[in-house]
Protein backbone atom coordinates (compact mmCIF):
# COMPACT_ATOMS: atom_id res chain seq x y z
CA UNK A 1 0.00 0.00 0.00
CA UNK A 2 1.23 3.50 -0.82
CA UNK A 3 2.61 5.74 1.93
CA UNK A 4 2.52 9.53 2.03
CA UNK A 5 5.14 11.39 4.05
CA UNK A 6 4.47 15.07 4.71
CA UNK A 7 7.07 17.48 6.05
CA UNK A 8 6.00 20.93 7.24
CA UNK A 9 8.83 23.44 7.41
CA UNK A 10 9.67 27.11 7.24
CA UNK A 11 12.09 28.87 4.91
CA UNK A 12 13.01 32.54 4.96
CA UNK A 13 11.26 34.37 2.13
CA UNK A 14 14.54 35.41 0.52
CA UNK A 15 15.69 31.74 0.42
CA UNK A 16 12.59 30.34 -1.32
CA UNK A 17 14.11 30.28 -4.81
CA UNK A 18 17.24 28.56 -3.56
CA UNK A 19 15.16 26.06 -1.61
CA UNK A 20 13.18 25.19 -4.74
CA UNK A 21 16.38 24.52 -6.69
CA UNK A 22 17.91 22.45 -3.89
CA UNK A 23 14.68 20.47 -3.48
CA UNK A 24 14.73 19.63 -7.19
CA UNK A 25 18.30 18.35 -6.84
CA UNK A 26 17.31 16.33 -3.78
CA UNK A 27 14.36 14.75 -5.58
CA UNK A 28 16.64 13.69 -8.44
CA UNK A 29 19.22 12.26 -6.07
CA UNK A 30 16.62 10.33 -4.06
CA UNK A 31 15.01 8.91 -7.19
CA UNK A 32 18.43 7.81 -8.48
CA UNK A 33 19.46 6.24 -5.17
CA UNK A 34 16.21 4.59 -4.02
CA UNK A 35 13.22 2.93 -5.60
CA UNK A 36 9.61 3.61 -4.77
CA UNK A 37 9.30 7.40 -4.77
CA UNK A 38 6.37 7.88 -7.15
CA UNK A 39 5.40 11.53 -6.79
CA UNK A 40 6.12 14.67 -4.83
CA UNK A 41 4.12 17.84 -4.24
CA UNK A 42 5.21 21.07 -2.61
CA UNK A 43 2.57 23.39 -1.19
CA UNK A 44 3.20 26.96 -0.07
CA UNK A 45 0.99 27.68 2.94
CA UNK A 46 2.19 31.25 3.44
CA UNK A 47 5.33 33.28 2.71
CA UNK A 48 7.52 31.10 4.94
CA UNK A 49 5.59 27.86 5.57
CA UNK A 50 5.66 24.90 3.20
CA UNK A 51 4.24 21.37 3.08
CA UNK A 52 6.25 18.83 1.11
CA UNK A 53 4.45 15.56 0.38
CA UNK A 54 6.24 12.57 -1.08
CA UNK A 55 4.38 9.43 -2.10
CA UNK A 56 6.20 6.13 -1.75
CA UNK A 57 5.07 2.82 -3.23
CA UNK A 58 5.46 1.02 0.11
CA UNK A 59 6.52 1.46 3.71
CA UNK A 60 9.67 -0.52 2.95
CA UNK A 61 10.60 1.94 0.18
CA UNK A 62 10.03 4.89 2.52
CA UNK A 63 12.13 3.30 5.25
CA UNK A 64 14.99 2.65 2.83
CA UNK A 65 14.82 6.26 1.64
CA UNK A 66 14.75 7.65 5.18
CA UNK A 67 17.68 5.46 6.20
CA UNK A 68 19.82 6.37 3.22
CA UNK A 69 18.90 9.98 2.48
CA UNK A 70 21.11 11.50 5.20
CA UNK A 71 24.15 10.22 3.29
CA UNK A 72 23.15 12.26 0.22
CA UNK A 73 24.88 15.66 0.02
CA UNK A 74 21.72 17.04 -1.61
CA UNK A 75 19.74 16.28 1.56
CA UNK A 76 22.05 18.29 3.79
CA UNK A 77 22.02 21.18 1.31
CA UNK A 78 18.24 21.23 1.04
CA UNK A 79 17.54 20.94 4.76
CA UNK A 80 20.15 23.57 5.67
CA UNK A 81 17.66 26.22 4.50
CA UNK A 82 14.74 24.94 6.58
CA UNK A 83 13.68 25.46 10.17
CA UNK A 84 10.91 24.18 12.44
CA UNK A 85 10.53 20.99 10.40
CA UNK A 86 8.02 18.35 11.48
CA UNK A 87 7.12 15.17 9.63
CA UNK A 88 4.38 12.61 9.63
CA UNK A 89 3.44 9.73 7.41
CA UNK A 90 0.50 7.50 6.78
CA UNK A 91 -0.87 4.77 4.57
CA UNK A 92 -3.17 5.70 1.71
CA UNK A 93 -6.42 3.85 2.42
CA UNK A 94 -8.67 5.52 -0.14
CA UNK A 95 -8.25 8.03 -2.92
CA UNK A 96 -10.17 9.38 -5.87
CA UNK A 97 -8.46 10.77 -8.94
CA UNK A 98 -10.39 12.50 -11.70
CA UNK A 99 -9.03 13.27 -15.15
CA UNK A 100 -9.33 16.85 -16.27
Amino acid sequence: MAIIRTVRFKVDVHDAGTMLAKRASLLGAVRNAFSGLTEARLIRVDDETWLDTWRWASLEDLRAGLAGAPSLPEAAAAFALTRDATAEQGEVVDEEVWAR
